[in-house]
């Protein structure tokens, strides 16, 4: 079984579990939404899986994405001022966000997990989730390139 049917399957099993049919849209939605690395927002989601599936609807979209949510799969970036975004990948990483252009981007580093980890010991807090966003001007933007 390739990894793509692997994880079709773990999808598949989500969605019954919680009731759903596991239609080939909803399985679209996560498949995109768990293989994107640009954090896009439910909006961009639908975007893009309209161009498969015409006939899914935005709400399919919010709830299938409340699943993965619900599930530690996404964890979803709330901004005052934009959408919420999505991101993937939900072990601790830094988000790095520039102020110009809106983009994201996970920058890995040890120190920043083994402090999460540190943190949460040291208080006898039960992780579930973090976020740990840096807020500046990318590469790109600084060059004047966009």
């Amino acid at each position: 079984m390739s990894s793509s049917q692997k994880s079709d399957a773990v999808i598949i099993e989500i969605l019954r579990k919680k009731g759903y049919k596991a239609t080939t849209q909803r399985i679209a939605i996560c498949r995109f939404a768990l293989q994107s690395r640009d954090h896009p927002s439910a909006q961009s989601i639908y975007d893009e899986v309209r161009r498969v599936h015409p006939t899914v609807s935005l709400a399919t979209v919010y709830k299938t994405l409340q699943i993965l949510k619900e599930h530690g799969l996404v964890q979803e970036l709330d901004f005052p001022e934009s959408q919420a975004r999505f991101d993937s990948y939900v072990e601790p990483h830094i988000n790095l966000i520039c102020q110009l252009c809106g983009n994201i981007q996970d920058f890995d580093d040890k120190a920043a997990r083994e402090m999460v980890e540190r943190v949460a010991t040291k208080a006898e807090f039960t992780r579930k989730g973090q976020r740990l966003d840096i807020y500046g001007v990318c590469k790109t933007c600084h060059n004047g390139n966009k």
